[in-house]
């Protein structure tokens, strides 16, 4: 069926007017370091005990909720043994009580994760990062095409070559599968991914323009930008594909949805009362409510696992900056970045992941600490993230 390229050309130039626009100047909000607890880790034994070891230490290290130190200090002490594809992971506190002790199957680094996590999660209570994955566009290639990573950036892979325009990722909540918006029949259509098989079906190919699937926190439907009914409106589609359920009907263009954990609401962006700004509607449907931030100029909303903040972009300046605001629109705050494009919440709802020019970026949006994962692969845009 034919495409309405007319639809298109506005869709191209709503995204054109976003680099243009300028927004209200807002103040920065230092934010400020958050405490930690001391950590030990002990050599970890065994044939690849010293992998396990590094990955293990980064992955501690990059939580920001430890620092790791000598073993006279340490609240918890971490020790283990790694041996025919298994890691004999323990944790005791400082009067020796055992709080952790399991076992770990996979190879060195998968197991290096998977236990990363489980300390963080013993010890803070807070859900761990180490095994998410990540994914993001990129244009090392000529053409912006699809990679996913380990969240510390191991494991980089091309997951597209398409040779034509691949973007708008985004990553189901277990990571097993992604959707995204490829060019391949010369209009926007959505495609998903089987990330363990490689097997690709085309899941949203109405005439006009489909783009900026996300998934849902079940994974068995996704929210995205649809014009086939003539202007630029969100819908909700099975994750098989099959028939659209319109969820907004403005006359602006409504684009950039993201689920609530308990999927029962959608933040996305909408640009109809000028500049665009974020909005919040029940995913069964309904009036959108403007979410109040404070700031003239918004879009890229994600909303936390944990469901009490949506991260967004700020235009400002000379780029973008990431705010944060819970989703009543109180706590607003600006993180103090520079440019940074494009927020993901992390698992933990507590570290970011946000692209800078040519580099990747996780930002702790309590101490304002940030690292650097994956850079040298041209300009980098839109990450997804896992959880």
């Amino acid at each position: 069926m034919k495409r309405f390229l007319s639809i298109g050309v506005l869709a191209v130039a709503f995204l054109s007017a976003i680099s243009t626009l300028h927004a209200q100047d807002s103040a920065t909000i230092t934010v400020q370091k958050g405490a930690q607890l001391n950590l030990h880790v002990a050599s970890i034994s065994g044939g690849d005990g010293a992998k396990v070891t590094s990955v293990l230490s980064n992955d501690l290290k990059l939580t920001d909720a430890f620092a790791l130190g000598g073993k006279d200090t340490a609240n918890f002490i971490v020790s283990g043994t790694f041996s025919g594809g298994q890691l004999q992971g323990k944790v005791v506190d400082r009067a020796g009580g055992t709080v952790l002790a399991k076992s770990y199957s996979g190879d060195a680094r998968r197991a290096a994760h998977q236990f990363a996590d489980d300390i963080v999660e013993t010890t803070t209570g807070v859900p761990g990062i180490a095994s998410t994955t990540i994914a993001f566009v990129a244009t090392a290639s000529g053409k912006k095409e699809i990679y996913t990573a380990d969240y510390d950036g191991a494991n980089l892979r091309q997951l597209t070559h398409d040779g034509v325009i691949s973007v708008h990722p985004s990553l189901s909540r277990d990571g097993r599968q992604l959707l995204y918006t490829g060019y391949q029949s010369g209009y926007a259509d959505i495609y998903r991914i089987n990330l363990a098989s490689g097997a690709r079906n085309r899941v949203a190919k109405f005439p006009g323009t489909n783009s900026g699937g996300a998934f849902s926190p079940s994974g068995s439907e996704f929210a995205a930008t649809l014009s086939k009914d003539g202007n630029p409106d969100l819908y909700i589609i099975p994750a098989g594909g099959g028939s659209a359920r319109r969820l907004t009907r403005t006359t602006g263009v409504d684009s950039s949805p993201s689920f609530s954990p308990d999927g029962n609401r959608i933040v996305y962006t909408s640009d109809i009362s000028g500049a665009p700004q974020l909005y919040i509607i029940p995913a069964s449907g309904g009036a959108g409510s403007r979410l109040t931030t404070g700031h003239g100029y918004c879009t890229e909303p994600n909303w936390s696992p944990d469901g009490k903040k949506i991260a967004f972009n700020i235009r400002g300046g000379p780029g973008f900056q990431i705010g944060v605001v819970s989703p009543s629109g109180s706590g607003n705050r600006v993180l103090s970045t520079g440019n940074a494009e494009d927020p993901a919440w992390g698992k933990d709802s507590r570290h970011i992941l946000y692209a800078s020019g040519s580099t990747l970026y996780i930002l702790d949006a309590q101490s304002g600490r940030q690292n650097k994962v994956i850079s040298g692969l041209g300009k980098i845009s839109e990450p997804t993230w896992s959880h």
